[in-house]
């Protein structure tokens, strides 16, 4: 369903691909900023990264899945 609905949107699978690469960059982004930031902020910081890193296994599966229904 959600594939279809990607599909019928125009969205490809290696847009998805491409957006998995930079959710990636965007973890290690956000991991060296929270080494930048004080203690008091830095659990908070950390965790934001590692949920933006959960982020790229997701769309690259779906991506794979757009590809298929291509």
């Amino acid at each position: 369903m959600v594939v279809r609905l990607l599909h019928r949107a125009h969205v490809r699978g290696a847009h998805l691909h491409l957006a998995s690469l930079a959710t990636i960059g965007l973890c290690l982004g956000l991991w060296i900023r929270a080494k930048t930031v004080d203690q008091d902020q830095r659990g908070n910081a950390e965790r934001r990264a590692l949920f933006v890193g959960l982020w790229p296994p997701t769309m690259w599966l779906i991506g794979d899945s757009l590809e298929e229904h291509e």
